[in-house]
């Protein structure tokens, strides 16, 4: 099983460390939104020098491009990409369920590419097919999302969520045991490594590691009782950790948090699955529990120039920075911080310069890592209460 110690509690709060074969990852923790491999305008050397701890990156667009057998043909996801720390993907559900033209069955989803309209079926075998090729050191299991307030609907779709997250379990454990029989048997031989490979599909150059994690995903939408059940139900699965998704906005969030992980087990890791971009849902998730967060919010608003500081957002695109030559926030140490003004990010984004996006991404980035990273501190020594506090009303003043 995954190992994840936990070093300080403070009611559901907690501080831990997640130890996947890519190395520590110390929770709770902002993990980098790497959806194609890569967290957009930032390279991976950046993303390190920022803090970030880990990425995460999203099967169904890898899927489509470049495709997994390429992945692993390169070494998997740390070589490709260069990124040499602790890995998750996502299963690929929300991107697919988003789709306009998505048909889904009992065995799992027809789709078509959003990029050339070519026809492809995602089950909850080709997820885990998918995620052993691409090969992070932690997978989510194929679930059904649906962006509706129907309770038929999410009931509906939290039972089929339940009994696909039954066929990633047996498909990841089928893989896993195929993998470590072959190596027991043939150890690092030619013959090891085309059996390593075969089984999960591919070329004979691929070595899939063992070491691959699958987190069981909590569904039911805005439904608090649905939430439980699915809790529940997930909660005895012999799964390394949970994924909790489904969730859109911070309304009634920190209250469907507190119920879930108190359904779930102590000793195992949760991940708040989309959410990040708002400071407050960093603040409530880890005050009810979890232990890593992911969004594409903060860089997606770094391209358009909406930048974090302590006192809330800023449009640096407005006129009245034009003439503004302090940094773009204090006792920030960011790349873009300690070396740039106001002014010049506005010259930059009022020119089009893709700097201006490097520059506003490694901010934003940088804001949500340092934030969450003094949660942690702040659950260690006693003090998150007063932290929250202090930082909520000062930013949403």
């Amino acid at each position: 099983m995954l190992e994840f110690d936990i070093k300080k509690r403070d009611g559901l709060a907690r501080v831990g460390v997640i130890h996947t074969p890519h190395g520590d990852i110390k929770t709770p923790a902002f993990v980098g939104a790497a959806t194609r491999a890569t967290v957009k305008a930032l390279t991976m050397k950046e993303m390190r020098e920022l803090g970030s701890q880990a990425i995460l990156a999203n099967t169904y667009h890898l899927v489509l491009r470049p495709g997994v057998d390429l992945i692993k043909e390169a070494g998997g996801l740390a070589e490709f990409s260069s990124w040499h720390g602790p890995t998750f993907t996502d299963s690929g559900g929300f991107q697919i369920f988003s789709l306009p033209d998505v048909k889904i069955t009992e065995n799992g989803a027809k789709f078509r590419s959003h990029i050339d309209g070519s026809k492809f079926e995602m089950t909850p075998e080709s997820s885990m097919q998918s995620q052993w090729a691409i090969g992070a050191d932690i997978h989510m299991a194929f679930d059904h999302l649906v962006k509706s307030e129907s309770r038929k609907d999410m009931e509906k779709a939290m039972h089929r969520t339940h009994a696909w997250l039954d066929r990633c379990i047996a498909e990841h454990q089928r893989i896993k045991e195929s993998i470590m029989r072959v190596g027991d048997g043939a150890g690092g031989t030619p013959a090891a490594r085309r059996h390593r490979s075969s089984a999960v599909g591919g070329s004979a150059t691929a070595e899939p590691a063992a070491e691959q994690y699958l987190y069981a995903v909590v569904q039911g939408g805005i439904f608090n009782d649905l939430r439980a059940e699915s809790a529940r139900y997930c909660a005895s699965k012999n799964v390394d950790g949970f994924g909790i998704g489904g969730v859109f906005t911070a309304d009634g969030m920190a209250e469907m948090l507190k119920i879930v992980n108190n359904i779930l087990p102590e000793d195992k890791p949760r991940h708040l699955l989309g959410m990040g971009q708002e400071p407050i849902d960093l603040f409530d998730g880890a005050e009810n529990g979890c232990d890593t967060f992911d969004c594409v919010g903060p860089t997606r608003m770094a391209r358009n120039g909406s930048l974090y500081t302590l006192d809330g957002r800023i449009n640096i695109k407005n006129a009245k920075y034009k003439h503004d030559f302090s940094p773009l926030m204090q006792d920030c140490d960011c790349e873009c911080c300690k070396n740039y003004t106001r002014a010049y990010l506005h010259h930059l984004f009022k020119t089009d310069e893709i700097t201006a996006k490097v520059l506003a991404s490694i901010h934003n980035e940088h804001f949500v890592v340092s934030v969450t990273d003094k949660i942690r501190e702040s659950i260690m020594d006693g003090t998150f209460k007063d932290y929250k506090k202090s930082f909520l009303k000062r930013y949403y003043n």
